[in-house]
């Protein structure tokens, strides 16, 4: 896909994405650390911010919300999802259509794949179909591409990493959310084997305030374009202020140490 068509998900190149589909993931216990952002409407608030260039959520709250904020807020619509309480086989089956996300105003897709799971063929069968309808509707698409099953034993190592998003760009992927990979040479190995496509390290578990910022900054250092952030940004008291020490480090050129006086 052309480069330009990748604009709503980037602003002077770098990518700052607030996932928010952790209610459907990993259910209510996320929001505990701050309740406040459990209700939807908070958090299409936040992610009108400038310095936020897409918000990644599941068809319900796009049908229930996103009509208010489609003037300020890039829409990237999760097509897939599942939950915390099955056990057994990885698998994320479809909740959402193409069509539909067209329909509803969104802006890029995004899909979760498990290679390496029980039920990666048929994973990889539902994506094909997504990523054809999104190559013929025009939209980018984002693969949350996260290695899983019995045969990994660890999801972190740069080599699982590596694989899980290169398997991203052979099937069509636009942008990839990988995991980071232990360290910054594990991550300068994952872009090295990408080509042209981009790259952005998902938050993960919480993390220090010091800790997030350092490993965003690495991936940036390093050739990706961002990060695709949830958890880290909505347990905090003030998650503007985390999403505003990202902008400074993503495009005002500032230090971990400059963008952590927001704090």
């Amino acid at each position: 896909m052309d480069k330009k068509s990748l604009a709503p998900l980037k602003k002077d190149g770098k990518a700052l994405i607030l996932a928010y589909d952790h209610g459907l993931e990993h259910g209510p216990s996320d929001f505990k650390e701050n309740m406040e952002t459990a209700e939807p409407e908070r958090v299409f608030k936040i992610a009108s911010h400038e310095d936020v260039t897409c918000l990644a959520v599941q068809k319900g709250l796009a049908e229930t919300y996103y009509d208010d904020y489609s003037d300020d807020v890039n829409l990237l619509l999760k097509l897939n999802g599942t939950t915390s309480m099955k056990g057994g086989v990885h698998y994320s089956p479809k909740n959402c259509t193409v069509e539909r996300a067209v329909e509803l105003g969104a802006d890029a897709l995004g899909y979760t794949l498990y290679p390496g799971s029980k039920m990666e063929e048929k994973m990889f069968e539902d994506f094909r179909e997504v990523q054809e309808n999104a190559r013929k509707h025009g939209l980018p698409l984002v693969v949350w591409a996260y290695p899983r099953g019995e045969e990994i034993e660890e999801d972190t190592t740069p080599e699982v990493v590596s694989y899980g998003a290169r398997i991203g760009l052979e099937i069509g992927a636009d942008m990839v959310k990988v995991k980071f990979p232990q360290t910054r040479e594990g991550l300068e190995k994952v872009v090295s084997v990408i080509g042209d496509m981009d790259s952005v390290v998902s938050g993960g578990g919480m993390k220090t305030d010091k800790e997030f910022l350092e490993m965003v900054k690495t991936a940036v250092d390093v050739g990706c374009q961002g990060t695709a952030v949830g958890r880290n940004v909505w347990k905090r008291e003030n998650p503007v202020k985390l999403v505003e020490a990202l902008g400074d480090i993503f495009y005002r050129g500032k230090t971990v140490e400059e963008a952590l006086e927001r704090m």
